[in-house]
């Protein structure tokens, strides 16, 4: 059964097919900020791991507040990284009053500011919510077989009750990655994804 399920997800990968996957509002922290937010000390915990090889959700939470209204208990993603950052929906932006740019993870330089609060405490980000571009995850094997460059930009059809097509998708290639693509929740809705969904790479 093992065997077989390889070769149909191979046969799926060769015909250009991604599967998609929708990522809700979260956060990514700094080790000073989690201390920051949950106390002296304080490091994340796995809650479970995500579909990116060592990306998981933690058991922490976070609330944001804008100018306009918050969200609470929104997701903190690990591990630690070099920047606090916080990933939104155009929906959530509007809601909590941020005016957040479209941009690639880690892309934050003269982005929103956002506060945010936690257990132990909060702070005021200066720079760091972005609307994540949506992109597609490509590990190197996949990339040659499909003739994907790292930052290329392709159309994605999604195959669903309501097909849409997403143009300027970001390819972004890593032997670390799982092949895999990242919608918002705005984005989702508008194609009617919902559970396993798939999407045909056009380039």
């Amino acid at each position: 059964m093992e065997e077989l399920m390889k070769k149909v997800l191979d046969t799926i990968t060769r015909a250009g097919l991604v599967e998609v996957e929708v990522s809700a509002r979260h956060v990514h922290l700094t080790d000073k900020d989690v201390e920051r937010l949950f106390g002296k000390g304080q490091v994340l915990h796995e809650k479970r791991p995500l579909s990116q090889k060592g990306q998981f959700l933690c058991e922490e939470r976070v609330t944001l507040i804008g100018s306009k209204g918050k969200k609470e208990r929104v997701a903190v993603l690990g591990p630690v990284r070099k920047a606090t950052q916080v990933e939104l929906s155009v929906s959530d932006c509007v809601a909590l009053g941020v005016k957040a740019p479209l941009r690639e993870s880690g892309d934050v330089q003269g982005s929103a500011p956002l506060t945010l609060e936690g257990p132990a405490g909060s702070i005021s980000i200066t720079e760091g919510t972005i609307v994540a571009h949506n992109h597609i995850h490509v590990p190197e094997d996949v990339a040659q077989m499909l003739q994907l460059k790292d930052k290329e930009h392709v159309s994605v059809k999604i195959l669903s009750e309501r097909p849409v097509t997403f143009d300027d998708v970001i390819i972004r290639v890593s032997p670390a990655f799982n092949f895999k693509m990242h919608i918002d929740f705005d984005e989702a809705n508008a194609a009617s994804v919902r559970g396993f969904t798939l999407g045909k790479i056009i380039h």
